[in-house]
């Protein structure tokens, strides 16, 4: 088969959808390589690497104009090149599709991953929200078929977006493979040099936004007394600053730290030498660090609601996103009892191994098959 790819956030994306677009890619290449995968990036100036394998190629803007004018050519002016690309499949792997795609003679799919903006209004402008239901609703209309990453995600996509039930499939994400190679005691000394970490600590890697809800671990922290080290991985934004107000009125300063350096290939040696991952975020479609720190083997706390008992699964403890004081309890309860730590670990590796890199493309594959 040729299939074509929004490849946008592939080639420009270093957060959740580029991983997202980036993991997909990779692992169809790898397991169906007798495909041709063809990736749309409106940009030929790239800002990420993405390996491309010989079943691979880029597909940019043909004119000047279109060159020009990105954002219009990938909301429009490229059915045109994949209408000459002769593709069987065209998947729109971040909630879009070209407007009129539906006439190139192209089978379509689209990728859903939340529908945060309809559920969190106030964190959106209205400007945003009113583009996006709109692309959203469009895409849905107009697929052939819809892939959701979570059974979260789809209950939203019905609800929000008017999704037809029987074009969607569920298919999980996965994490990038170097989560899944072992971790040598040398690689845990040079990242433990390389940011100063302490023998023993408590993780959080994510976005450092409103919605991830990273003060309630600093209040947990603070109103159980619990003096283990916090370090915080994302990238600052607005609301850094107020966290740091608030780890400073506690007087926190010393125990909570915030790494916004921090480069992929160190993440799964952070993730192992951690106590415990906690990622309280108050809602996801599907929160892949809680399925990167449960591959490298961390026992995992996260939010009660959304899609994050699918994603950690039942071995894992869940807290209430409103609650420091549950929050609190839950992490004392993982740090003195040694049997639950090391039951979450060894029961977290294999809930992991349901979103292998083979699993995935497999499913991928079934849903692309299911169209001819």
């Amino acid at each position: 088969m040729r299939i074509g790819f929004d490849a946008k956030r592939a080639f420009h994306n270093s957060r959740g959808l580029g991983n997202y677009s980036r993991h997909t890619v990779h692992v169809l290449s790898k397991y169906y390589p007798d495909n041709h995968y063809y990736l749309f990036n409106p940009k030929t100036k790239r800002k990420l690497h993405v390996e491309m394998s010989e079943n691979m190629t880029e597909i940019n803007p043909q004119h000047q104009f279109w060159r020009s004018l990105p954002y219009l050519w990938r909301s429009r002016g490229m059915n045109h090149q994949i209408k000459e690309q002769q593709l069987d499949i065209y998947h729109g792997l971040n909630q879009e599709l070209p407007y009129g795609i539906q006439h190139t003679g192209t089978k379509t799919v689209v990728t859903l991953h939340d529908a945060i903006f309809m559920r969190f209004p106030q964190l959106y402008s209205a400007s945003y929200r009113m583009l996006f239901t709109a692309k959203n609703k469009y895409a849905c209309k107009v697929a052939d078929k819809i892939i959701c990453i979570s059974e979260q995600t789809k209950r939203d996509a019905i609800t929000y977006f008017g999704a037809d039930e029987n074009k969607i499939e569920v298919v999980y994400q996965g994490c990038n493979v170097i989560f899944r190679d072992s971790i040598s005691d040398e690689q845990k000394e040079i990242v433990k040099q390389k940011y100063n970490l302490p023998p023993s600590f408590l993780l959080s890697v994510g976005a450092i936004e409103e919605r991830k809800n990273t003060k309630l671990i600093v209040k947990a922290l603070y109103h159980t007394k619990n003096q283990v080290p916090l370090f915080i991985v994302g990238k600052p934004t607005e609301y850094t600053k107020e966290l740091m107000q608030l780890i400073e009125e506690l007087g926190m300063l010393n125990q909570v730290h915030i790494l916004n350096n921090v480069e992929t290939e160190d993440l799964p040696a952070l993730y192992a030498m951690a106590k415990i991952f906690i990622y309280p975020s108050v809602f996801e479609g599907f929160g892949i660090p809680i399925l990167e720190a449960l591959t490298v083997g961390t026992p995992v706390i996260t939010s009660s609601g959304s899609c994050f008992e699918e994603t950690a699964g039942i071995h894992s403890l869940y807290a209430d996103p409103k609650d420091h004081e549950h929050m609190g309890e839950t992490i004392n309860r993982v740090l003195n009892d040694e049997k639950l730590s090391n039951k979450m670990i060894s029961e977290g590796k294999k809930h992991a191994l349901l979103f292998s890199d083979k699993s995935i493309a497999d499913n991928l594959m079934r849903v692309y098959e299911s169209l001819f």
